[in-house]
């Protein structure tokens, strides 16, 4: 049998790398080859990724940027003061945001049809404001009595620092009053025939009196006989708080003390009884009301318990 030829190895059947098999040399391609299989899909997917993440940022950074120009822009349209706006004396637009100082002058009054967040609120005086304000607050009314003991001596000048009256020292018709008083304890007089009395337990004195200047002792008063008949005083308020005290008594009689302000308001009675000899009693008077107003008291012989002469007695009106 005739042998077979050998096969070709490797070597002798691949032709040399770069030598095509016709023996004509061989160009390497430029182009890199993709990996295939799973770890190129991978590589893939990520630059892919990558690219989406750039183009995203890029669109959101040129969105915001025009965002910032169209804020600008309105910005300073608002700020530029228009034709049914004017600018404030102090060159600056009125607008949203600029604070609102606080100024003695009211400014102008607010452009009609703008909304009340488009400009702050501008006030300006009316008539009916201006009454308003102009109008003073109703003064308080007050009125509060109490009764004590009167001491064995008392001191008006002490007790009656503003103004201080005394009655029957010399006589029925006689009055002695503080020096350089206020001159606020006025008396309207009264019904029934006063008369002088100097048998008083209690003594009054003073330091500054007109037209007697000083007094250290007196049980002097007067008194007036019979139902219904007394004493009519005033005191003239001025809007402050004041403290009156009144020295009175009564014998063989029931005395009722009235005292109520001019103005209206409260109102109110002591009543000061002995019927088989005398008593005597200090009435504190704390009150308050208006300029021009009065305390009013009127003390008179609600009964008496003799027919010869029960009454009222009055010594002396202390205020401060």
């Amino acid at each position: 049998m005739a042998e077979k030829p050998a096969a070709p190895t490797a070597a002798t059947s691949r032709p040399a790398r770069g030598v095509r098999r016709d023996g004509t040399a061989q160009h390497r391609s430029t182009t890199h080859r993709q990996p295939s299989g799973p770890e190129g899909a991978t590589r893939a997917a990520r630059r892919l990724a990558r690219t989406r993440r750039r183009r995203r940022y890029a669109v959101e950074a040129v969105a915001a940027f025009a965002g910032l120009l169209v804020l600008v822009a309105y910005v300073n349209w608002w700020s530029e003061p228009g034709p049914e706006e004017p600018a404030e004396p102090d060159g600056l637009p009125a607008v949203v945001g600029r604070p609102t100082l606080p100024s003695p002058v009211p400014t102008a009054a607010a452009v009609p049809g703008l909304q009340p967040r488009e400009r702050s609120p501008s006030p300006s005086p009316s008539p009916s404001a201006s009454r308003a304000s102009s109008a003073p607050a109703a003064a308080t009314m007050t009125l509060a009595v109490s009764r004590a003991d009167i001491p064995d001596t008392v001191d008006l000048t002490e007790s009656g620092r503003r103004d201080w009256v005394h009655w029957g020292l010399g006589g029925a018709t006689a009055t002695v009053r503080k020096r350089d008083g206020s001159a606020e304890i006025r008396d309207l007089g009264g019904s029934g025939e006063r008369s002088g009395w100097d048998g008083n337990q209690e003594l009054l004195g003073w330091r500054d009196g007109v037209p007697v200047r000083s007094v250290d002792a007196t049980p002097d008063g007067v008194y007036t006989c019979g139902t219904d008949n007394g004493f009519q005083l005033a005191i003239a308020a001025d809007g402050q708080p004041r403290t009156a005290t009144v020295y009175l008594g009564v014998w063989m009689a029931r005395g009722r003390l009235d005292l109520r302000l001019s103005d209206g308001g409260p109102g109110r009675t002591v009543r000061l009884e002995e019927r088989h000899t005398s008593q005597s009693a200090q009435v504190t008077v704390r009150f308050q009301a208006p300029k021009g107003s009065r305390l009013v008291l009127s003390w008179t012989v609600e009964e008496a318990f003799t027919p010869h002469c029960g009454n009222v007695g009055l010594q002396a009106v202390a205020l401060r």
